[in-house]
């Protein structure tokens, strides 16, 4: 039993996150319990599968990484264009140019739909964080959508 385990360790892990989230745990902690118990239960027993050899002091990479993580210049930009997106949004502008792509949709059937994707190009274009645009096009065109 415990061989069959240790050579199926993936499936078995997917299988338990999809459990742990039909239940009701939140994303988050589902991964992470999920990644850190797996780790351990494959580092126990990764003797019993030949092709695998992992060891304890590799924990020890984990602060570093995540530091790592904390210091990337990339990871930057995700704060400042949410920030842009709701500079554009308090200040109506995104509403106008939304209303404005709308008017030019608006023949179309499903001109807001429309009026909604182009801006979202424009916005990812301009900000290249796919986060950031869809939190920026959340709040953008979410006022817009309910009032039609």
């Amino acid at each position: 039993m415990l061989d069959f385990i240790a050579h199926n360790l993936a499936p078995i892990m997917f299988i338990s996150v999809m459990v742990m989230l039909l239940i009701g745990y939140p994303v988050a902690f589902t991964l992470a319990a999920g990644g850190l118990l797996f780790f351990a239960i494959g580092v126990e027993m990764s003797h019993l599968s030949g092709e695998i050899r992992l060891f304890w002091p590799l924990l020890q990479s984990h602060p570093e990484r995540i530091y790592g993580i904390m210091y990337n210049d990339t990871l930057l930009a995700i704060p400042f264009f949410t920030l842009m997106g709701l500079i554009l949004e308090r200040s109506g502008m995104a509403e106008d140019l939304l209303d404005t792509i709308g008017q030019l949709f608006g023949p179309v059937r499903g001109g807001l739909a429309y009026a909604v994707v182009f801006v979202g190009a424009l916005l990812a274009a301009t900000t290249g964080v796919v986060a950031a645009s869809v939190i920026a096009m959340g709040l953008i065109s979410l006022p817009i959508m309910m009032r039609y």
